[in-house]
């Protein structure tokens, strides 16, 4: 059952009250004052999201500034109410001033009823639409950290292990698939260290052919070979004092993972074609899409070097493990693509946050990055939608849902679903996200065959 929102009728007239009260006790927990200490009173006390004003208040009931005044004073105690105020017909001044005191709207007298239902349920929509968007604005703020975005359980346990692990110099092993984050939790981990003021340098082990892997990691002497006109540094070297992140550190040739090993033992490296040893500090972060596991049972990669990169392992979740947080990761990108293009985008049709919902992103983060990057450019009208976002609408796709029975009862399950996972499994917060009681989210439960 959902609360009816409150309204503050505010009227030195108790006839004209009672009639509201008539009116609009079905649809609205309806309070009542007669003057400014009352009409204050009420606001502290209740703080209602509606508030119905007349201007001509004793002691200036021929005019407004009674009226004006409460109006000021109460968006004061209460920001986000809306106000509509009442004014004579010949009173467009007045109104104009009330507006610009911030009321919501205003509405003539005298007053019609029908109008007046409309003039509160659009109001009420609007008070609705700036709460929604405040609790998104604070949702998004607890579930971002680091540049990371996830409020799922599975994230927030990502986010744990960052701050454990960031302040101190222990050999960080990132795994998942590619496209879920892996050098952004590098960084992370990185700016949670006394080493965030020191260089941060990252290499892609898997994208330099293996004959420049080398010096690319340990740098060169000059001469050390064809085309070496002068000395350069590695990018081992180029981290010092900071934190080196080597990414796909599965793909490292066997050969070069032995001299990786005795760095990571001695904290010395020699350049290619030098002689002398260079001591290196330097933090090693490293991540991998591949079972290292599997990858040692094979012989393709050492299993000593595996167990000093592996001090601590970071395992990063699929997107399809983590759906709940599918549109924070979408407003995100919305946000950050429409400013870049400088496009008055107001976010998503509720076709394409269910389209978005629904796929199933085998690219993981970076698929959602990607495709919404090109539906903003797509994009003409305020809203995305799913043909912007190259997607299927949810009804009628997969043949999952033939009859509409089916197509309701595979949405429910869903929300359901997104909802536990987002509550983390809390039964009480599920429910108050669903607007459900928690017997029946139960009963769902059960119906669904979703685990508690």
């Amino acid at each position: 059952m959902h609360t009816r929102p409150a309204l503050l009728l505010v009227d030195d007239d108790a006839e004209i009250r009672d009639q509201m009260k008539w009116a609009l006790a079905p649809e609205y927990q309806l309070l009542e004052a007669s003057d400014r200490v009352t009409a204050l009173a009420q606001v502290r006390q209740a703080m209602p999201r509606l508030v119905l004003l007349d201007l001509g208040l004793p002691p200036d009931t021929d005019g407004a500034s009674e009226g004006l005044a409460i109006l000021r004073e109460l968006l004061k105690l209460n920001p986000g109410a809306k106000v509509i105020v009442v004014t004579g017909n010949s009173d467009r001044a007045n109104a104009v001033a009330a507006i610009e005191s911030g009321a919501c709207d205003f509405i003539e007298k005298p007053v019609q009823l029908d109008v007046l239902k409309i003039v509160l349920q659009r109001a009420n929509y609007l008070s609705g639409l700036e709460r929604d968007n405040r609790a998104l604005q604070e949702q998004a703020w607890q579930s971002e950290f680091e540049g990371l975005i996830g409020g799922s359980e599975r994230m927030q346990e990502v986010f744990r292990m960052i701050r454990r692990v960031g302040p101190s110099d222990v050999p960080v092993l990132i795994t998942g698939e590619s496209g879920t984050g892996k050098e952004l939790v590098a960084r992370a981990i990185h700016r949670q260290s006394a080493r965030k003021a020191q260089p941060f340098v990252a290499i892609n082990c898997g994208a330099i052919p293996d004959t420049l892997l080398e010096s690319e990691l340990f740098g060169y002497e000059k001469g050390a070979f064809t085309g070496a006109a002068q000395q350069r540094k590695g990018r081992i070297e180029s981290a010092q004092g900071g934190t080196l992140f080597l990414d796909e550190i599965g793909d490292i040739p066997l050969p070069l993972q032995v001299k990786l090993l005795r760095f990571l033992q001695e904290h010395e490296i020699q350049r290619l074609g030098g002689k002398d040893s260079i001591v290196v500090d330097a933090r090693i972060i490293a991540a991998t899409h591949v079972d290292l596991q599997s990858a040692i049972g094979s012989a393709r990669f050492r299993e000593d070097l595996y167990y000093r990169l592996c001090v601590v392992t970071i395992p990063m979740p699929r997107l399809s493990e983590r759906r709940a947080d599918i549109p924070l990761l979408a407003r995100a990108f919305l946000r950050r693509f429409a400013e870049e293009q400088r496009k008055p985008l107001a976010g998503f049709t509720p076709e394409a946050m269910a389209a978005l919902t629904a796929h199933h992103w085998p690219g993981n983060v970076r698929e959602v990055e990607n495709r919404i990057k090109r539906a903003v450019l797509m994009a003409e009208g305020r809203y995305v939608t799913p043909s912007n976002l190259e997607l299927q609408p949810t009804a009628g796709t997969e043949g999952e849902a033939s009859t509409l029975r089916e197509s309701r009862e595979s949405r429910e399950k869903d929300l359901v679903r997104l909802a536990m996972e987002k509550a983390g499994g809390n039964i009480s917060r599920a429910a108050a996200e669903l607007g459900i009681s928690r017997p029946t989210l139960y009963q769902l439960l059960a119906r669904y065959g979703l685990k508690k």
